[in-house]
């Protein structure tokens, strides 16, 4: 038995509740969860933004311990701290062989996945394929990572998703460059990760935009050259800020509208906005025809980063290990299963960056 984070319903808070994990197939391993981020996306299958099957264990980026390796596991053991992967790539799709296993066909457009029972017998589906709010997990080899030598499991939890996503649409899918100049809208994990890797990628002016005040410091911790409070006229303050121009790369990591529009419209002539946040297939954003042509920008998504976790994770760590990259500041609450359902309103109020469930 495991206890973990169960939702019902969409609009209905998420309870602790017993489940009983599958049985370990040959290419399975059990893990025993240490930390757990509380994403967005989490949130999204609460509210019915995204919709999973119900009921449905939530929590995706996590890392822990591996407890038991299925018979066929042969390159892991006990012990192994691991980041767990939610979008394991199947590596045989045509996406996977050519390059871009973020678009691999396997996870496309995969909720949630069944998976344990509830303590009655009754099947209940897990997040993203992980669950991870749960103390023990019970995923495919290909859906853990091992985690490099001087990574705390801590920061290893964020890297599972806010970070590979964030500094992933920087390195992956708009290859920022040093000298560039780049904007990135909405400080969550996510978007701390962005500034983060535009910092990395040597970016001379790096101005980020959130509607909160008080998400300032972290944005000028994370290394953030200049903080705009989001406004109708932050367009025309990110160019005063840019010579007249736009950024050069915009990163909209919100997923509304009017964030993407200000983006778009906080990019130069020939920059590139690349969309970052999930937004809702209710919300339309319109281009008129002469402005595509004439401002000659890229429109670009990224998916997951344009990352693939075997790949990105040890390059990230090694920043982390080297002092290159601090993830720490992007942890400003602590909790236990407990008290996820508050961090969830504070993640709707917009406060703070990442909430971190530590389990005993």
């Amino acid at each position: 038995m495991s206890r973990a984070l169960v939702a019902r319903g969409p609009g209905e808070d998420p309870k602790i509740e017993e489940i009983v994990l599958p049985a370990l197939g040959p290419r399975d391993v059990k893990v025993k969860i240490a930390a757990a981020g509380v994403c967005h996306s989490d949130l999204s299958m609460i509210n019915g933004t995204v919709r999973p099957s119900y009921p449905v264990v939530l929590g995706h980026e996590a890392s822990g311990t591996v407890v038991e390796v299925g018979p066929d596991v042969h390159d892991l053991e006990p012990g192994t701290p691991v980041v767990l992967n939610w979008a394991p790539p199947c590596r045989t799709c045509w996406f996977c062989l050519h390059g871009e296993p973020w678009l691999c066909r396997a996870v496309e457009g995969v909720v949630s996945t069944p998976g344990p029972t509830l303590a009655d017998g009754s099947p209940v589906d897990i997040a993203l394929g992980v669950g991870a709010f749960s103390e023990e997990v019970v995923v495919g080899r290909n859906g853990v990572v091992p985690i490099p030598e001087g990574i705390g499991l801590d920061i290893a939890a964020v890297m599972g998703c806010a970070v590979l996503t964030g500094m992933g649409a920087v390195r992956n899918t708009a290859d920022v460059r040093s000298g560039d100049s780049v904007v990135v809208f909405g400080l969550g994990g996510i978007g701390l990760s962005a500034i983060a890797g535009a910092r990395l990628a040597g970016a001379s002016t790096l101005i980020a935009v959130d509607v909160s005040e008080d998400k300032a410091e972290l944005a000028r911790a994370f290394g953030a050259t200049d903080f705009l409070v989001s406004d109708g006229s932050v367009a025309k303050s990110i160019r005063k800020l840019t010579s007249g121009r736009g950024a050069d790369h915009a990163f909209e990591c919100v997923g509304k509208p009017v964030t993407i529009r200000a983006a778009w419209s906080s990019t130069r002539r020939g920059g590139q906005c690349t969309i970052v946040g999930v937004g809702s297939v209710a919300d339309e954003v319109t281009f008129h025809a002469m402005e595509l042509f004439h401002f000659a920008r890229t429109l670009t998504s990224s998916v997951f980063g344009s990352s693939d976790p075997e790949r990105d994770i040890p390059i990230l760590a090694e920043h982390v290990r080297s002092g290159h990259v601090d993830l720490s500041p992007m942890i400003t609450e602590r909790t236990d299963l407990d008290g996820i359902v508050d961090a969830f309103k504070r993640m709707e109020s917009g406060q703070g960056a990442r909430t971190l469930v530590e389990f005993a």
